[in-house]
């Protein structure tokens, strides 16, 4: 029998680069309420989240990802940290850490909160803590019931499926953050070739108008003091986002059977990539609507020719 990693202790650190953060809206989370919570719904008076069975829950995951699956092996879903991954690069130790959270609050799927940097100098070490918060909210949507109207079997697929949705954040989060070559795994090599493909010069023009879209969105947004750079910098990394929105999306539609679409998923992220790129700062607000819906037109122009290209 295998032996349950324990849980990574927190002491000998010290804290930098805090990236992980509850984004604005997220405060109907109880911190102090179980892992595996109760809740009040529809039909439901109290529903235990503890019938979720972790085993089958990895065993969905491992059926399309084996390094997803290896992610999560030792790691109970009891949002204490398991340490999931270390690597040695020079004379640097680099961990990962992960915890799992699974808790109704609201109406927000999943969450991953981004690494926190934990660094030991005298150790040589470098961890980073993620915790990934998952809640099924959906289990008494209409085309789950009458899919599964079997509640535990229910659980079990819709946690299965946010939490493999989150977990391709994560992943790719990992593949650009450990050294070069540690973080390769079959999720982030996908992920690198889809961010490839809008170069293509089939593609290019789409590309260009989302990357202009983004840059008069980050220039309404712009802080007095960023310089061009810096403000370029913002646009490919808000680029990133939408592309990794895409690619998380699909994959999760494609392997639970629920199809993404384009129109809906640009939609949904222009308004996003507006927010991260500063929101109305130097606009009016009708100004910025108008060029957050031009942005999600030529989103949807480029996730389409996208998947063009990927089936051709």
């Amino acid at each position: 029998m295998k032996r349950k990693a324990p849980p990574v202790e927190t002491g000998g650190f010290n804290r930098q680069d805090c990236s992980g953060f509850l984004p604005e809206g997220f405060h109907d989370l109880n911190p102090s309420a179980p892992y595996f919570s109760s809740a009040s719904a529809p039909n439901f008076p109290y529903l235990d989240l503890g019938i979720c069975r972790e085993s089958q829950v990895k065993s969905l995951i491992r059926a399309h990802s084996k390094d997803m699956y290896r992610l999560l092996e030792k790691v109970r879903f009891d949002g204490k940290y398991y340490r999931v991954k270390c690597v040695n690069s020079g004379d640097w130790e680099y961990c990962w850490d992960l915890a799992v959270r699974i808790q109704f609050f609201g109406k927000m799927q999943g969450i991953v909160l981004y690494p926190k940097r934990l660094v030991s100098q005298n150790e040589k070490k470098i961890v980073y803590r993620s915790v990934i918060l998952v809640n099924p909210y959906q289990l008494w949507d209409e085309s789950l019931v009458t899919r599964f109207w079997n509640l535990q079997e229910r659980v079990e697929f819709l946690i299965a499926r946010i939490l493999f949705h989150e977990c391709i954040h994560l992943m790719i989060s990992l593949g650009n953050t450990l050294p070069a070559g540690f973080g390769n795994t079959d999720i982030y090599l996908e992920f690198k070739q889809m961010l490839e493909i809008p170069h293509s010069k089939k593609l290019i023009s789409e590309l260009h108008e989302v990357q202009f879209r983004l840059w008069n969105l980050v220039l309404f947004g712009a802080e007095g003091s960023e310089n061009e750079q810096t403000l370029l910098e913002r646009v490919q990394e808000i680029y990133e986002f939408l592309i990794n929105e895409k690619y998380s999306n699909q994959k999760t539609g494609k392997v639970f059977h629920s199809p993404s679409n384009n129109e809906k998923l640009a939609r949904r992220y222009a308004w996003i990539a507006g927010v991260k790129a500063g929101g109305d700062v130097h606009v009016s607000k009708n100004i910025w609507k108008v060029e957050v819906r031009r942005l999600s037109i030529a989103l949807r122009r480029l996730y389409n020719g996208i998947d063009r290209l990927r089936v051709s």
